[in-house]
C-alpha cells in the first residue's frame, strides 16, 4: 500500500526538537514514508484506531498539548476533520491541555496494564474517557466483560 492511496488515512508526524512533536501513542500503522529528517507520514487502513498527540512550545513554554483518539472510515462516509490528519476520522477522544492529556495517557496505561491493545478498545469506551474526563471525573476502566461484549457487538455488525 502507498501512503498516498485514497483508501488510507495519514497522519503528519513532525518533531523539531523542544519546538514540536507529533507522534503516534497507539496505533498500526501500514505505511512509514519519511519526508525529511523532521516530518514523516504513516498511513492507516479504515477501521483502525489511534492515538494522536500534539504538542508545542516556544520561549516561554508549552502553547499547545492535545491527544485525539481516531478511528479511521471508509471513503465516502461522515468523518471530522484533525488537525494533520488526511482526510479526517471518526473524533472518538479529543483533549487538550497537559492535565487532561496526561489524564487520558494514565488511561491508557491502565489498559496496556490490563492486557488490552488500545487500538482493540470499544469506540463507545473512548467516548466514554472523553465525557468523563471533559466533566472533571474519573472514567471507569476497561473491563474482560466491557471487551467481551464489544467483541460479540462487533462480529454480529460485520
Amino acid at each position: 500500500m502507498r501512503a498516498d492511496d485514497p483508501n488510507l488515512t495519514t497522519v503528519e508526524l513532525t518533531f523539531i526538537e523542544k519546538r514540536i512533536e507529533h507522534w503516534i501513542r497507539f496505533g498500526r500503522p501500514v505505511s512509514d514514508r519519511v519526508l525529511d529528517k523532521r516530518r514523516r507520514l504513516l498511513s492507516f487502513t479504515s477501521g483502525s484506531t489511534f492515538g494522536f498527540i500534539r504538542w508545542a512550545a516556544n520561549d516561554y513554554g508549552t502553547i499547545v498539548s492535545c491527544l485525539a483518539i481516531v478511528r479511521t472510515v471508509e471513503r465516502g462516509t461522515a468523518f471530522q476533520t484533525v488537525p494533520f490528519v488526511w482526510p479526517g476520522g471518526d473524533l472518538l477522544l479529543d483533549v487538550s491541555g497537559w492535565p487532561q492529556v496526561k489524564h487520558v495517557l494514565e488511561v491508557i496505561d491502565q489498559i496496556e496494564r490490563f492486557g488490552f491493545d488500545p487500538c482493540a478498545v470499544s469506540p463507545d469506551h473512548w467516548r466514554h474517557v472523553h465525557n468523563r474526563i471533559t466533566a472533571g471525573q474519573e472514567p471507569r476502566p476497561y473491563t474482560q466483560p466491557l471487551h467481551a461484549a464489544w467483541l460479540k457487538r462487533a462480529r454480529l455488525v460485520s
